[in-house]
């Protein structure tokens, strides 16, 4: 669990201005940002994961945002409505063909936000996205950047079960890498992200 979410929200607050803008969120599913929504005029958010769809749409009703929000069950390259801007939430990396995506996200919108993984954090380490992530940046890098900042959050677990229940279905890459915390209480591991506007 991250251990200052607020702080994130305020970080991405700070860095892009969402106030009465329709946004597409793009891999909105899990809902645990969704605070952006409360300045926003709207929410179209996209994931092609029904579960998380169905947790974000249970965080919803839980912050009375429901008239703010509308979810859809949806792969990106399918979606063709226009937006003031595309938010990718910390789900660039999980995609193909990240400057299809980009691309798209240029013709529906003159604003795209990124929020993901910074390659040298340990938390994406343990997750096995490093590679992913490297990718990632690599391939919105060669687009031109208006702004982009890191940040430094923190993943907090009380001992190693819990650990191990949020990583086991990232594979026995990340089921290795928390060996180490085994025997330990009150886990706390290091999350570098970052914010990119392009």
């Amino acid at each position: 669990m991250i251990k200052d979410i607020k702080q994130i929200i305020e970080n991405l607050l700070h860095f892009y201005n969402f106030e009465n803008k329709t946004l597409l969120s793009v891999g909105a599913g899990g809902g645990q940002f969704i605070a952006y929504a409360k300045i926003a005029k709207h929410v179209i958010a996209v994931d092609n994961d029904k579960k998380a769809l169905q947790i974000l749409s249970k965080k919803i009703k839980e912050q009375n945002l429901e008239n703010k929000f509308t979810l859809i069950h949806s792969d990106f390259m399918d979606i063709d409505i226009k937006s003031d801007v595309v938010f990718f939430e910390f789900c660039l990396h999980e995609m193909t063909n990240h400057q299809k995506m980009i691309d798209h996200a240029k013709s529906l919108s003159n604003d795209i936000i990124i929020s993901d993984h910074n390659i040298e954090s340990e938390w994406a380490y343990i997750g096995n996205e490093i590679e992913k992530a490297t990718l990632s940046w690599n391939i919105i890098s060669k687009n031109p950047i208006l702004k982009r900042e890191q940040y430094t959050s923190t993943q907090v677990f009380k001992d190693y079960t819990e650990l191990f229940k949020r990583v086991k279905e990232q594979g026995d890459i990340s089921i290795n890498r928390i060996e180490k915390y085994r025997d330990k209480r009150e886990i706390e591991i290091p999350m570098k992200y970052e914010f990119a506007q392009l």
